[in-house]
């Protein structure tokens, strides 16, 4: 399994989705997740978090509210934002750092 500090190395562009289950807003991102991931195939990767399950992860990227979104690319935070985003807006920002 590859190590989350390998991937977010990467040149490909990163969108993290710190988590958790019991959040009600997380489970409404998922499916726009899925859309994201299916129309970026092969441009962009999509992670997912679950912060209970990954504290450490949560606690270096300082995550105070999920879901929170993250873009990386070659290891650098190229966007962050906190909160329920659209698919058109998340596809346009992984363009961006295409």
């Amino acid at each position: 399994m590859e190590k989350f500090g390998s991937i977010i190395q990467g040149n490909t562009p990163v969108l993290v989705d710190f988590s958790a289950e019991w959040c009600a807003p997380c489970k409404m991102q998922a499916p726009i997740l899925k859309e994201v991931a299916a129309q970026m195939k092969g441009k962009a990767r999509i992670l997912k978090i679950d912060v209970d399950k990954n504290p450490a992860v949560a606690q270096k990227y300082q995550i105070q509210g999920v879901p929170t979104l993250i873009i990386f690319k070659n290891g650098e935070i190229k966007f962050r934002q906190s909160g329920v985003m659209q698919a058109a807006q998340i596809i346009g920002l992984l363009e961006k750092n295409l």
